[in-house]
């Protein structure tokens, strides 16, 4: 009987070992493996690339006739372009220069002096740091029809000249205030040394891209918004409009050169 049960044992033990042999041949599962993180410092998601050298003129606009400075209201282009424009400076939103930054708007600034006065380095660093254009405004934002020559020629040549002093730029595009203007503006505008008076075909309010034709942005499209507390809904309203109807915003200067 011990022989017996001695043999069975034996046998016993050499089938546990056959099965954990052949447990131990079964492959594992690998080892999770988990995504790779970004090596320190690696470099960000490629940044704005502009379709031309922005800086070199594209078109020009027409000369100053008989004076005058020539109206312009949207830029002859078939190119997917289209211009932002920024009015008064009446609210400095701290955000502005690097939304306009991240973007790669280069809009022009048509500011008044009387809110620029005081505030010099915010629109300074805004103008150095983007791109940004500096346009004329007039100093006190009146409505020019129908004033007296000299009237119009000091708002618009004292803007400049106050400009230039505060930022280091002299104006060379005009904005009459409220977009409204008679021929006598337009000779003073050119009497103080600007190339055109710019108005505009869509604007931005209260983050609500408006149009005077259609319901999209068009080539050569002149959009204007302004300095207010609305600064970061109107801009951001801006670029996704601008994005979504297939058009890229360009410096107006580099066509109005």
């Amino acid at each position: 009987m011990i022989k017996r049960t001695t043999r069975s044992s034996i046998t016993l033990c050499i089938l546990a070992a056959f099965t954990l042999a052949a447990c131990s041949s079964t492959p594992s599962d690998p080892p999770a493996v988990s995504a790779p993180n970004p090596a320190p410092g690696a470099a960000p998601p490629p940044a704005f690339t502009p379709p031309y050298p922005f800086g070199v003129v594209q078109q020009k606009a027409s000369p100053a006739t008989d004076g005058s400075v020539p109206v312009i209201k949207r830029v002859p282009t078939d190119k997917p372009y289209v211009f932002i424009t920024m009015d008064d400076g009446a609210t400095k939103d701290p955000d502005a220069l690097d939304l306009i930054k991240e973007s790669g708007g280069h809009p022009v600034l048509f500011l008044n002096q009387k809110y620029v006065k005081g505030h010099e380095a915010y629109f300074k660093a805004i103008l150095d740091s983007t791109g940004a254009v500096l346009g004329d405004h007039t100093v006190d934002h009146p409505d020019l029809r129908g004033k007296p020559y000299e009237f119009q020629r000091k708002e618009i040549c004292d803007d400049a000249d106050d400009l230039q002093r505060g930022l280091g730029q002299r104006p060379t595009l005009f904005r009459p205030p409220y977009g409204i203007y008679d021929p006598t503006t337009l000779k003073a505008a050119a009497a103080c040394g600007m190339r055109a008076a710019v108005l505009w075909t869509a604007a931005v309010n209260d983050g609500v891209v408006q149009f005077q034709v259609g319901d999209k942005l068009r080539p050569g499209d002149v959009v204007l918004m302004h300095f207010r507390k609305t600064f970061k809904e109107d801009y951001t309203a801006f670029v996704e409009q601008a994005k979504k109807d297939g058009l890229t915003p360009v410096p107006l200067a580099d066509f109005l050169g």
